[in-house]
């Protein structure tokens, strides 16, 4: 479900965001950080968004029933196999609300969008 959101920036969406997922948000944005300490945050497509070297690394939003990772269609190719206990569609990732991130992955994850990032602007 679309939610649209009031927050102007991801600290703020954190905050709003349901008590019970607030920690896992927090968990994530820290493993973006840790990994990329120059990234760029935003609010995009009302939801917290990441951007390097003036692409989109990655986006996720609290949801209901999960939290969602959107980092585009090539990321869940290259990580079926570890995809394989989550809902994906395209570009997006479903973590149940009432499972454990897989942070080691999602680390993964950074790890492979920003290569993709360097390499793309590498070729320009």
């Amino acid at each position: 479900m679309y939610q649209h959101t009031q927050a102007a920036n991801i600290a703020e969406y954190i905050a709003l965001a349901a008590p019970s997922l607030q920690e896992k948000l927090h968990q994530i944005r820290d493993l973006v950080h840790s990994a990329l300490p120059e990234v760029e945050e935003k609010i995009s497509y009302d939801m917290p968004t990441f951007k390097y070297q003036g692409k989109i690394l990655l986006h996720f939003a609290a949801q209901k029933k999960h939290i969602g990772l959107y980092a585009l269609p090539a990321t869940n190719v290259q990580f079926a196999t570890a995809l394989k206990d989550y809902k994906t569609g395209k570009g997006s990732i479903q973590i149940p609300n009432d499972k454990d991130l897989p942070l080691a992955l999602i680390a993964d994850i950074i790890q492979f969008r920003k290569a993709a990032i360097e390499e793309q602007t590498q070729k320009k």
